[in-house]
């Protein structure tokens, strides 16, 4: 297989999702060391991208492509309660969020100098700020981190914490 999709949509009160940013990284990373990277691409459908952080980050750890389902999914439970004018239906605020996360997306790479989606993806030119480094260095190699935080095991208990609070 030439596409691996990574997805939570099936998160249930029994089954919780790995954070979204911690398992493409993971995944990236592993086809790195097995030397398959450049022949399969990733894609995250992931309910936790809203932001454009999000989307960066995602993309910064080597998801080629996203599906924001839970984003899309509000957007158009929004425009069915007329939040949105008339005119605009459900596809074209959906089309109106891509847009505007492309170029959201097109403005961080510019300040980083980086002018390709294919450049940025994958390139991890970030510092991690609050994650103890044997965290960094076990699930994001390669990545700065200048400033101790969290480890794995509270990374582990927020992501508990907030599916209970879901379920």
């Amino acid at each position: 297989y030439n596409i691996i999709v990574l997805s939570d949509r099936l998160v249930a009160s029994n089954r919780m999702p790995i954070p979204a940013l911690l398992a493409p990284a993971a995944v990236h990373h592993y086809l790195i060391r097995k030397g398959l990277r450049t022949s399969s691409g990733l894609v995250v459908e992931t309910g936790e991208a809203r932001e454009m952080h999000h989307f960066a980050m995602l993309a910064g750890y080597g998801a080629e492509a996203i599906n924001p389902y839970l984003a899309f999914e509000a957007l158009a439970a929004l425009q069915a309660e007329g939040e949105f004018p008339a005119e605009v239906d459900a596809s074209e605020v959906v089309y109106r969020y891509i847009k505007s996360v492309g170029k959201g997306l097109l403005k961080v790479m510019s300040k980083m100098g980086i002018s390709t989606y294919q450049s940025y993806c994958g390139a991890q030119i970030f510092d991690a700020v609050g994650l103890n480094s044997a965290f960094v260095e076990k699930y994001f190699p390669g990545t700065s981190s200048n400033v101790e935080g969290i480890g794995l095991e509270q990374v582990a208990e927020e992501t508990l914490r907030m599916h209970r609070d879901a379920f």
